[in-house]
């Protein structure tokens, strides 16, 4: 088992931005990374199986609902925190960064935001500490990249509301104990419903075969004729605006993230490059593997840089969902590069288990399709600048 010799690239001293307690919560998630995830999770990712040992331990360091208030469970921290976490744990793993992001942003939120204060109490401190796993249930098998098109519907039923349909790409639906589910109601008006392990009815079958993310866990959720309590509504927003609303949260965790998936693959091709010796010199001496570096930490940069800036936007509440659109869509296609150039530069051992970098590249490939493909967060900024939709 190799030890985890990460060191966190800063070449524009971004740390002198970010307060003292950032740089602790930080610090204590890339500490608990390189002890608990790192030694297992290349076995994990090969068994294609989910650690989930490690979910008490991702409530521990804020993983789940950071930004959560104090009197729900959650650390009640700021949007940089909670970008920071997910910086360190896709630094880890996207897999388990996905657990954590899914929990956070697409369980929590809209509990803490939609939800009234008895669902807030029943469920938000739990999901806090893991003791509770949630998933969010929205993609369709006929409905990715258009939601609106959902065909999951309820009706009620006077005491109850009876749910059908069918999702499927859904993180921790094997093993989650609520799905947070959007459908329409009978005037086509969609809501989101509570649905819970445990629900005649429902079923949660898993996916298999997966080359990426292979350590998460993926699934279905099927809803034959599900009775749904009716307090399980949630109440305070409705319309498709309720799950995107989600989704910016869970794309501005994923927009940092993917820079610490980058920071791997840098720093593995960084240390690599001045081990490995060919023609008599480190490989690292080379032009060729230079301009790879050079571009890698030059990119790295300019992602920490549109980041942050979108924390502090995120803080004041001005940020734009097409703002976080543009940082998703940049830094993991930059993560992408990066890590394929990665790959080049430790050759064939760049293809093993014994480095990151492949994983991180398999995973990516499903980090630049979900939460927005990478086609439609350019059609977004598009639409944004231009004042001109082309979506249909």
């Amino acid at each position: 088992m190799k030890p985890d010799l990460f060191q966190a690239p800063d070449y524009y001293l971004l740390d002198d931005l970010l307060t003292e307690e950032h740089k602790l919560v930080r610090d204590a998630a890339r500490a608990w990374v390189k002890k608990e995830v790192s030694p297992i999770i290349e076995e994990y990712a090969q068994r294609a199986e989910f650690p989930t040992q490690i979910v008490k331990g991702l409530g521990e360091i804020g993983g789940f609902g950071p930004y959560i208030p104090v009197e729900y469970g959650g650390a009640g921290l700021d949007q940089i925190s909670y970008g920071l976490i997910m910086q360190e744990i896709e630094r880890g793993d996207s897999g388990v960064r996905s657990t954590s992001s899914v929990q956070s942003s697409l369980v929590m939120y809209p509990i803490w935001k939609y939800g009234n204060e008895e669902q807030r109490m029943k469920y938000l401190p739990k999901l806090a500490t893991g003791e509770m796993i949630g998933c969010f249930g929205l993609t369709e098998p006929d409905f990715g990249s258009n939601p609106g098109g959902m065909v999951t519907n309820f009706k009620d039923k006077g005491d109850h509301y009876l749910l059908n349909g069918a999702k499927m790409w859904i993180s921790n639906a094997p093993f989650a104990d609520i799905a947070v589910v959007w459908a329409k109601d009978e005037s086509g008006r969609i809501h989101g419903l509570i649905v819970e392990r445990g629900m005649e009815g429902f079923t949660t079958p898993e996916t298999h075969n997966k080359w990426s993310l292979r350590a998460s866990a993926t699934g279905e959720l099927i809803f034959d004729n599900v009775k749904v309590p009716k307090e399980n509504l949630l109440p305070n927003k409705s319309g498709l605006g309720a799950p995107l609303g989600c989704l910016d949260s869970a794309r501005y965790g994923i927009a940092w993230g993917a820079i610490g998936a980058a920071m791997d693959c840098y720093d593995t091709a960084l240390r690599y490059s001045k081990e490995r010796i060919q023609f008599d010199k480190p490989i690292g001496a080379f032009q060729l593997q230079q301009k790879k570096l050079a571009e890698m930490i030059t990119e790295i940069t300019k992602a920490q840089l549109l980041t942050w800036r979108l924390g502090v936007l995120r803080n004041e509440g001005r940020a734009t969902s097409a703002q976080i659109s543009m940082a998703k869509r940049n830094n993991v296609d930059m993560a992408l590069t990066i890590a394929r150039n990665a790959r080049q530069m430790l050759g064939g051992m760049g293809i093993t288990g014994e480095y990151s970098i492949m994983r991180h590249m398999m995973n990516l490939e499903s980090v630049v399709t979900y939460e927005g493909t990478h086609d439609i967060h350019l059609l977004i900024t598009g639409m944004d600048v231009t004042g001109f939709s082309a979506f249909k």
